[in-house]
């Protein structure tokens, strides 16, 4: 991905639009284990849930 994206005259590092992206698949990813009840099988969610943030985070960074 570029190192900074220009959106009408405003720079954003592309590191924003990768958490960006990893937050929009962590929602679609809660509301797919909350409709399936999953999450009943996680310990502690919120840090389920921070932990797959990071994932997903690192991989955008990496991919992309």
């Amino acid at each position: 991905m570029r190192q900074v994206v220009d959106i009408e005259g405003v720079l954003i590092s592309g590191f924003v639009l990768n958490l960006m992206l990893a937050i929009f698949t962590l929602a679609l990813l809660r509301w797919v284990l909350g409709k399936l009840d999953l999450w009943r099988f996680v310990w502690n969610p919120p840090l389920a849930q921070f932990g797959l943030l990071l994932i997903m985070l690192g991989l955008y960074t990496l991919l992309l």
